[in-house]
Parts: C-alpha cells; structure tokens; sequence
C-alpha cells in the first residue's frame, strides 16, 4: 500500500502501535494516535520525535474517523469499540502492525500461533534456523528475524529486511482477527479455550486463529498438532505437516516415538535456501531425556519446531543443537530461586487454566501453587480438579481468588464423593506479596513453590512479565525459613 498522503488513526500507544506509527510515518502517512489513557500515564518518548502526528488521548471519539483512511488496532484494543464498529458502518479499512507488516515483508515469513506454547515455539524456531545458517558457507547467507506479537513487532525492521531472509513472527488471535494475509510457513500448536473475555465464544476464537490458515495456496506449509481435537480437524490446500507426542503421523511431520525419540521426517523434493540439497529429511532428534525443558507440552513445541524448520531446510544437527541445550523463555517454569530446600518457579505466562494443568504435570513434587489474576471467562472445573487432587496447597490472589476458591470447593466434594480425599490446603490472599509470605510459611524441604496464575494479570501489574519478575523480587527478599530444617 502506498501510505504517502493517507491518514490512518491508531488505536493504543503501546509497542505495537508505537512502532506502526514510526513506520507509518516514515512513508509519508498522517498519523493520529488515540488511546483510553490520558497523557499522564502514558509513555510518550517513543514518538515524541515524530513530525505529522497528532494526538487524542483519554478516549476514541468518533471524529476521529472523519477523514480517516484506514484504522489500525493494536493488540490490546478490542474489535467491538464503537468507534471500530463505526468504522466498519463507514467502510473504513481495518488494519493492524500485523497486517501491514504482510503485506511489505520482502521475506518468507513463518507465523505461530495458538493458545499455549507460541512463544517457547517460536523462539524454538528461531534458534534453529540461526544454528542452520551459522553452518552454512555461503557469503550471501540469510538472516533471521524474530519478533510479532513476541517482543519486537518487526514492522520497524522492514527496510533492513531481505527478500533471502526467514521471518519467524509470533501472531495473537487479536492480531490475526484482522489480517487478511496468511505466512508461507504457518504453524498451530494447539487450540484451547483462552481470550473468550475478548472473543465471546469459542467458534469466534477458533476462527480467529484460523485465520493465520485461510489464505495461503498450494504452495504453502501448514504444521498442526494432530493431539489437538480442533487443529486435528483444520486443513487447507496448503502441504501439511503433523507433531504429535503419542503417535507417528500419517505423511510427513514430527512425533515421540514409544521409545522417546524424538523424529521428523520430511520427503519433499526442492530446494532449501538455507542449505544446497533438496528438502528430505527422516532423522532422530534426540531423546526426551535429553532436553532440558520439562513438561510433554514442551516436547511437542520442540517438534512443532522442529517440523517448521524441516520446511525451512535446518539440517537436523541444528534441531538436536537447539532442543538439547534451550533452556526455555522466561516466566514459562523458570526456576528463581531455591531456598531452604524449597524450589520457587515462575510460570506468569500461563494466563489460562489449561496452562496452569500443563504446568502441574510437569511435578511429581509437593507442589504449592499460586493461582489469581484477572479471569478471561474460561471453565475452571478440570483444573479445580486437578488442584485439589496433585497439590499440597493452592495460595489464590488477586480479583479472581473469591471465583476460585468456590470452585475448589465444589471439587473437593466431588472428589470426595468418588472416594477421592483431596488434601490440599486452599488460602486466600490479597495480593501476589501476600500469596508468597504465605506459601513459604506452607513449603517444607522437598516441595515446589509454583506461580502459575491461570488468570491474566492486568488486575496489578501491566503484563505477565512485570507479575513474574515481581514474583521473583517477592521470593528472593524472603527472609529464611524457620521450616528449613525439617
């Protein structure tokens, strides 16, 4: 699209809209920039510098559309704002850093969603790609580029983009409910209920994530999770590939064989541009044992990405390099601390009960989990379950411990009346401060102390990585513990 002379109006000033607005700019676009906050209490210095941009902070009026020539929303931003919904009456173009960067990437761009493990995947996916290219000779090698929805939005990086290049992009359901092109490459790790407090059902947030499927053509790569009940049931024109931990795939793909190796197998004649031989491949990994992240969970991110990469051409030294030495993402089961025998993880990313289950398989320990935050509308009674049955005790904060704690009620009768006597110990806190004094007054040599709040934390922090890394500070002031000799 040529932006020269167009007034587009972005809705959020954060990463995203802060970089689509640098972008924007830089291409001769009149910029307006709106956002819910008054100017107090944003961040401005990221655009201060800007020429032809004007702001409108503290709401979304609807005059903002007058004259306006295409809406861009930032991640946070929800789609049923009256002011999007107003510009969807005046035919006014939706769009999103997301949707832009598509349409410019020069590159071959590798997009990963799904509701949990998108990050560690695509980080995954990164790291491969990198070690491939370090062994490569070439004088012209690619470069590799990592961001999305994941730290860097990438719209800002276009211009020092190559067309030889890999962009490996994270995308969000919010970001994908607005784009319109689909990535060469596109991987789905899972689909489970997550965000229904943002998309209302679960048909709505499935074809959201859909979404990164439904415009690619034949020449393109799909890789889904055949242990998904709803990616299992996804496909396209587009060639596919399937990870699965419990079984070998039907064709090409990655899986855990009964052994626990870990394989890929892809047999597809061309070209890699990362290495000179066609694109084949049917090797052994490594083996679970070897890799250093825990959890099966994990186990099928490393062979979603090992999959994605097998397309990629990564030679397989390069998956086995990444997947035996990554020790994970932070706030994903990173340890923090271990005092007095007690190991303290942190795992804010899981912002969903689904996460939190995946989370607690990963312990054969007494654990003592921390759960709370802010609920996104999801069933709770599979994880009450399985709180009360595999905890020592749950430590609940936040706005959503009250919700909770009824839930953990009505599964400890459940699990009572099936003959189940269910142990754990359930506390209410105020805040997440309060939730770590008490579970150290609780752990004893031997337990794990786990943050895994099933919940997102915008009820007192900005974001799951300010939650953890205050977690962090919490644990590590503690004083020491009077329990810690038995």
């Amino acid at each position: 699209m040529n932006w020269s002379g167009k007034r587009a109006v972005i809705l959020g000033i954060a990463r995203q809209g802060t970089a689509l607005a640098r972008y924007l700019v830089a291409r001769g676009a009149r910029v307006t920039l709106s956002d819910l906050k008054p100017r107090e209490q944003l961040d401005l210095r990221a655009v201060a510098d800007l020429p032809n941009v004007d702001f409108v902070l503290g709401g979304h009026p609807l005059t903002l559309l007058d004259g306006c020539d295409v809406l861009c929303l930032s991640g946070g931003v929800p789609s049923d704002l009256p002011i999007v919904q107003e510009a969807r009456r005046r035919g006014i173009p939706l769009s999103n850093d997301a949707q832009v960067f598509l349409e410019a990437c020069p590159a071959r761009v590798i997009g990963i969603t799904g509701s949990a493990g998108k990050t560690t995947t695509t980080t995954l996916v990164g790291e491969m790609l990198k070690a491939a290219v370090e062994r490569t000779t070439s004088a012209d090698a690619p470069s590799v580029w990592v961001g999305g929805n994941i730290g860097n939005p990438l719209v800002g990086d276009l211009e020092r983009i190559r067309s030889t290049d890999w962009v490996v992009m994270e995308l969000s359901s919010f970001q994908l409910e607005l784009v319109t092109r689909s990535p060469h490459i596109a991987c789905i790790t899972n689909i489970t209920p997550n965000h229904l407090d943002r998309h209302g059902t679960m048909e709505a947030y499935i074809a959201a994530k859909r979404r990164i499927l439904d415009f690619q053509s034949p020449d393109d790569w799909q890789v889904l999770s055949a242990d998904n009940e709803v990616t299992a049931s996804l496909n396209t024109s587009a060639h596919t590939l399937w990870f699965s931990t419990r079984h070998e795939p039907h064709g090409d793909g990655a899986w855990m064989d009964e052994a626990g190796y870990l394989r890929v197998r892809l047999a597809r004649a061309g070209q890699s541009p990362i290495q000179e031989r066609g694109l084949h491949l049917d090797a052994v990994i490594c083996h679970r044992r070897e890799l250093l992240l825990m959890g099966e969970h994990n186990i099928a991110n490393v062979l979603a990405a090992a999959a994605v990469c097998a397309v990629a051409g990564a030679p397989v030294e390069a998956m086995r390099r990444v997947a035996t030495t990554f020790r994970g993402v932070a706030h994903r089961l990173q340890l923090v601390a271990d005092r007095d025998g007690v190991r303290w993880y942190d795992d804010s990313i899981a912002t969903a009960p689904e996460r939190l289950m995946a989370a607690l398989r990963c312990f054969d320990q007494p654990v003592i989990l921390l759960c709370g935050g802010r609920d996104k509308h999801l069933p709770w009674d599979e994880a009450a379950r399985m709180m009360m049955a595999r905890c020592k005790a749950v430590v609940l904060f936040g706005e959503m411990g009250p919700m909770v704690a009824e839930h953990l009620s009505a599964a400890r009768d459940d699990l009572t009346k099936t003959g189940i006597a269910p142990q754990a110990i359930v506390s209410v806190q105020p805040s997440l401060e309060a939730a770590v004094v008490e579970a150290q007054r609780l752990a004893r040599p031997g337990d794990v102390v786990l943050l895994s709040p099933g919940g997102t934390s915008y009820d007192a922090f900005k974001d799951f990585a300010e939650r953890g890394d205050r977690f962090s500070e919490f644990v590590n002031a503690l004083p020491p513990s009077s329990a810690a000799g038995g």
